[in-house]
C-alpha cells in the first residue's frame, strides 16, 4: 500500500460525519493544505458511503476500511486498530474528527496513543443523558483533544466547567456551511417534492435506540402521527422499522390516511424535504442545526425528553415536547397556531465555520 502523507488526517465513518466535514475539505483545498482523507469504516457499507462521497463532490478516500463488529466495544476496538495503522503511515500533525460516534471515540484514542494531536470539530455539545452512547464518546474526545473546536458560547462554557485541556475556539457549526453549500445542488438534482401527496405536511424522523427501543415510546409515536393536526412525511429508518413491525405497530401507522411512508432518503432529498415542509419532528441532533440554517428556516419539535442543542430551543426555533402521544400533538396545534417569524440568524453560525477551523489549525498546530 503507498503511503500518502498529509499535514493533516480528516477521519469519517457516518454519512452525518461526512456531511459535516465536507465544508472542512473544501477549506483545506482552498488554502492548499495537504491532508489524507480516510473512512474509518463505522458504517460498514463502503461502497454506498463513498456514493454519497461523490454526490457532495468530495474526492475518494485516500484510505477506507469495512468494520464488521457489531457490538460498540468490538467496533470501537477494531476502528482503533485500523485507524492506528494509518497514523503510523501518514504521520500527521493533526486528526480531526466531528461528532460523538464509536468512530470519532476510535480514532481520537489512535491519535493521542501516538503522541499526534486531535482536532474536534463540534466539540462541547453536552445532552447530561449518559443513556445515550454519544454523551459518553464526546465527552471523552473532548478530553481528549487538542483543538476545540465549539459550535456554541453555550458549548465552550460546557468545555470549560470540565477543565478540558486543550484549547477552545467558538467557530459555529459546519452543518450550517453544509446546508448553505449543498442546497442549490439539492435543488437542481431532487426529484422528491413529485412524489409527496400532500401539499402541507410535517416531517418526521425517529431513529433513537431510547426511542424506537421502548415500546411504550414507540407506541406514542405512531398514535400522535396518525392523529397528527397536519399531514406527516416520514422516511423510516431500518432499525424505526424493524421495530414497527416487531411492536405489531406497522400497519396501524402504514395505514394512517395523513402518513406518508417513505424508504430511507438521499441526503438531498432530506434537504429539499426540509425546504418544503411546515414543520419538522424530530429525535436527531443535527436535524435540529440544519433547520435553522438560512436556506431552511423550519421550527423543530424534537421528540425527546433533552437536548445537546439548547442553542435551536433558546433562539426559538425548536421546543422540546418530550415523547408522550399528548406532548407532541399540542406541540404540533401550538405551532401551527404560531405567528410570530423565526430569528434570521442561525445561533449555530453564519456559514463560515469550516474557513475559521481551517485557519486556526494552519495558524496554531505548528510542529
Amino acid at each position: 500500500m503507498e503511503t500518502i502523507s498529509g499535514d493533516y488526517m480528516v477521519v469519517i465513518g457516518t454519512r452525518p460525519e461526512i456531511i459535516k466535514m465536507a465544508p472542512v475539505i473544501r477549506a483545506l483545498q482552498e488554502n492548499a493544505e495537504s491532508y489524507v482523507f480516510v473512512h474509518c469504516g463505522q458504517h460498514y457499507d463502503f461502497n454506498m458511503s463513498q456514493t454519497f462521497i461523490q454526490e457532495l463532490e468530495l474526492p475518494k478516500p485516500d484510505y477506507g476500511f469495512k468494520v464488521r463488529a457489531y457490538s460498540p466495544g468490538g467496533q470501537t476496538g477494531r476502528i482503533l486498530t485500523l485507524i492506528e495503522r494509518v497514523v503510523r503511515r501518514v504521520k500527521p500533525r493533526v486528526v480531526v474528527v466531528e461528532g460523538d460516534t464509536n468512530g470519532v471515540l476510535a480514532s481520537a484514542l489512535a491519535a493521542v496513543k501516538l503522541d499526534v494531536q486531535v482536532g474536534h470539530v463540534e466539540a462541547g455539545l453536552r445532552s447530561f443523558d449518559l443513556r445515550m452512547p454519544e454523551e459518553h464518546n464526546r465527552r471523552l474526545v473532548d478530553h481528549l483533544s487538542s483543538y476545540l473546536f465549539a459550535p456554541t458560547d453555550n458549548s465552550r462554557r460546557n468545555l470549560e466547567r470540565e477543565s478540558v485541556w486543550g484549547k477552545i475556539y467558538v467557530t459555529g457549526n459546519t452543518v450550517i456551511d453544509a446546508v448553505i453549500q449543498h442546497v442549490p445542488l439539492a435543488e437542481r438534482r431532487s426529484r422528491i417534492m413529485d412524489a409527496i401527496r400532500f401539499k402541507r405536511f410535517a416531517l418526521v424522523t425517529a431513529h433513537r435506540a431510547e426511542n424506537v427501543d421502548d415500546p411504550v415510546v414507540l407506541k406514542n409515536f405512531v398514535e400522535a402521527f396518525a392523529e397528527a393536526p397536519v399531514p406527516v412525511v416520514y422516511p423510516i429508518h431500518p432499525r424505526s422499522r424493524k421495530r414497527l413491525v416487531q411492536q405489531k405497530l406497522w400497519w396501524k401507522l402504514s395505514g394512517a390516511e395523513n402518513v406518508q411512508l417513505l424508504p430511507p432518503l438521499s441526503y438531498f432529498d432530506f434537504l429539499v424535504l426540509m425546504k418544503n415542509c411546515e414543520m419538522i419532528i424530530t429525535d436527531s441532533g443535527g436535524i435540529q442545526e440544519e433547520a435553522t440554517a438560512q436556506p431552511i428556516q423550519k421550527p423543530v419539535l424534537v421528540i425527546r425528553l433533552s437536548t445537546e442543542r439548547p442553542e435551536a430551543v433558546e433562539a426559538g426555533f425548536a421546543r422540546v415536547v418530550g415523547v408522550e402521544k399528548r406532548g407532541i400533538l399540542e406541540g404540533m396545534e401550538t405551532t401551527l397556531g404560531e405567528k410570530r417569524g423565526l430569528p434570521k440568524a442561525s445561533p449555530y453560525g453564519d456559514g463560515t465555520a469550516a474557513e475559521k477551523i481551517v485557519e486556526i489549525l494552519t495558524r496554531e498546530a505548528v510542529e
